[in-house]
């Protein structure tokens, strides 16, 4: 239990982290050449530079959903994984098909449009590795709560796209239809959290355990929320953070307080 609550310390202070840097990203990079801005999400006007982070972010999603499977003994999480692994593989066939048609070859790894950007990429690396040395409850807590910032930014990725990337029938059309389903992943996500929270306050996986469960969660217990719903480095990163939720959902990440143990 006390790995689940460091689990979420650490999800927070990403959450912080994350969406303090793709403020500043969104401030000082918003109105550069070359790329769009909407409530600090900031793309690349590129329509092939724009087509590579969302694949990115589609095979990024892919092996967390993976890791999930092999990390998580938690049927919940479990089953978020292999949903994440299943659909985000299905939207990537969709994107690399129509960037074929169009004769665009996609890189697996975007050229950083910044500074920001690069390290961006470099801490979804350092994410990546951090989930793959966890297991159970401490990787079921930080995988859920990144994911519903994740799905969060990847939206206001998707929405700034839509506003920025109008001469394309076939893309808008794509786009519209994956942001639909990016809207139902961050709630399946944010329903997981909420069970995840549950457990903690029930002593599941712990005899006698007391703590709160995170901020906004469907048990009404009380939490701090350190940051928005936004973890996804999306505003200038292909990855996984954001200024805060596009949807206006709470926030998703709260810290544990209860007595060691």
């Amino acid at each position: 239990m006390k790995r689940t609550i460091q689990g979420f310390l650490v999800a927070g202070t990403l959450v912080i982290g994350g969406s303090a840097l793709a403020q500043q990203a969104g401030k000082a990079e918003g109105s550069k050449k070359g790329t769009a801005e909407l409530r600090g999400f900031v793309v690349p006007t590129d329509e092939k530079a724009f087509l590579e982070r969302l694949h990115y972010t589609n095979q990024l999603e892919i092996k967390l959903g993976q890791l999930a499977q092999q990390n998580s003994t938690n049927p919940d999480v479990r089953a978020f994984g292999e949903s994440m692994v299943r659909e985000h593989t299905d939207a990537d066939q969709k994107l690399m098909s129509m960037a074929q048609s169009r004769g665009l070859k996609l890189s697996d790894t975007p050229k950083p449009l910044n500074d920001m950007e690069k390290k961006m990429i470099a801490a979804d690396k350092a994410v990546m590795e951090e989930l793959q040395a966890l297991k159970g409850d401490a990787f079921d807590s930080c995988y859920i709560a990144g994911q519903v910032g994740d799905h969060d930014a990847t939206l206001g990725k998707l929405m700034a796209g839509r506003q920025a990337l109008t001469g394309n029938a076939q893309l808008t059309s794509m786009m519209d239809e994956l942001s639909q389903h990016i809207v139902q992943h961050r709630q399946q996500a944010y329903s997981v959290l909420g069970k995840l929270g549950q457990a903690m306050t029930t002593g599941v996986g712990g005899a006698g355990n007391q703590g709160t469960s995170p901020a906004g969660s469907p048990n009404g217990n009380m939490g701090t929320t350190p940051g928005s719903g936004a973890t996804d480095k999306g505003n200038t990163g292909p990855g996984r953070t954001g200024t805060g939720s596009p949807t206006g959902a709470s926030g998703s990440t709260g810290t544990s307080t209860q007595p060691a143990r």
